[in-house]
């Protein structure tokens, strides 16, 4: 559902900074929106702090006891933003030994590329970093902007995923540090995103729009992550969603302690992302995504309502940046700023016109549950790729 901003009237959450460009966004009688509520009954519903760094201290000695003997003991995606950089400096805190694995998908901003360097020295942590076949990649890119659908940055989101779980799988890593957390990053309405996962949706996109073969993509559609998971044992540590965590914290320890370098908005450590988030997402669909990443910082005590609607007051990012940038992104990926222009400017098309896996992952998740014993001594007999 595509909403104009320009034309529609605008309500706006009592306790959040929230409002009706989420098409599915709800208000109770003092107009406080189902977020508040929502986010209020997961947090009841949560373990204890106590609890959950119990849970964080004893899956740390697991991964310490699982890994001993062997070069890592997990691996860690370090993209130079906060929270993977944050979460860099926890597993040196307690003694994990990861394989650190920076993703080159062509779009890394300098200040990104300055962090994951300064990081992983030091911290004393071996750098592997996944380049991304570039002509592929473009043409990926390129196709989604064709198939005019919202969530451009999926084919970044997704090989991500996948170069993590193939890297872990190439070295025999059963653990992934995962920096995704209920603390700053559970408020995303469904509307505004495709699922990262859909690789059958990808496939059907560039099948439509594509150019050249796709042979180097990290995929991780149903059916590899079936195998990733089932077979080969990989399992996600959801580090910051089980120790403390405030971002603003994080920010302000990083760049004092370990040098760390701010890069704008949240995901800005990407030029891909900055473009797409400050740019195409406000002009095409009437989504600014602060909103969203604000609110999770209201509902987690970090900020105030008053503070995030200043914020809002603010341009999505530096103009003059944001020029550069397009224009940028744009040659980049071939095209004219007037082609560009004009392919933003296509009428939005959903992403299920092009297919999707939900019955691959219904059928993955049954035949999960019926082979759970056999992919077990499976692994136990150390079953290789």
């Amino acid at each position: 559902m595509t909403l104009n901003p320009l034309t529609m009237s605008i309500r706006v959450c009592a306790k959040t900074v929230m409002d009706t460009t989420d098409p599915d966004i709800t208000f109770d009688e003092q107009g406080v929106s189902n977020w508040w509520h929502d986010f209020h009954e997961i947090l009841n519903r949560m373990p204890s702090a106590t609890e959950r760094m119990r849970i964080f201290e004893q899956t740390i000695e697991r991964i310490k006891l699982e890994g001993k003997n062997k070069p890592y003991d997990s691996i860690l995606g370090l993209s130079g933003g906060v929270d993977s950089s944050y979460m860099a400096f926890i597993a040196h805190k307690y003694g994990l030994r990861p394989l650190v694995v920076h993703f080159d998908g062509g779009w890394d901003s300098e200040e990104a590329v300055s962090n994951v360097q300064t990081f992983t020295k030091k911290l004393g942590f071996r750098l592997e970093t996944f380049v991304m076949n570039w002509p592929e990649m473009r043409d990926l890119q390129r196709a989604y902007f064709k198939a005019s659908v919202i969530d451009l940055d999926m084919p970044q989101d997704h090989m991500i995923n996948g170069a993590l779980c193939k890297v872990a799988s190439k070295h025999n890593i059963k653990w992934v540090l995962d920096g995704n957390n209920f603390a700053t990053e559970w408020l995303l309405p469904r509307a505004w995103y495709y699922a990262k996962g859909g690789f059958a949706n990808l496939k059907g996109i560039h099948k439509k729009f594509g150019e050249a073969p796709l042979k180097h993509v990290p995929a991780l559609g149903a059916w590899q992550d079936f195998y990733y998971r089932k077979i080969r044992g990989i399992q996600n540590f959801k580090m910051l969603e089980l120790h403390p965590y405030s971002k603003t914290e994080a920010k302000r320890f990083l760049m004092k302690e370990l040098g760390w370098r701010d890069y704008g908005g949240k995901h800005y450590e990407s030029v891909f992302t900055r473009v797409y988030q400050g740019y195409i997402l406000p002009l095409k669909y009437g989504i600014d995504k602060r909103k969203a990443h604000l609110s999770n910082l209201i509902l987690n005590g970090e900020i105030t309502r008053e503070q995030a609607l200043a914020e809002l007051q603010l341009p999505t990012d530096d103009p003059d940046r944001q020029k550069m940038d397009k224009i940028y992104v744009a040659k980049k990926l071939g095209w004219s700023e007037e082609e560009f222009d004009a392919l933003i400017s296509q009428a939005p098309v959903p992403h299920e016109a092009y297919g999707t896996d939900a019955a691959q992952r219904r059928l993955a998740s049954l035949l999960g549950s019926f082979l759970h014993p056999f992919a077990k001594v499976a692994r136990l007999m150390g079953v290789r790729k």
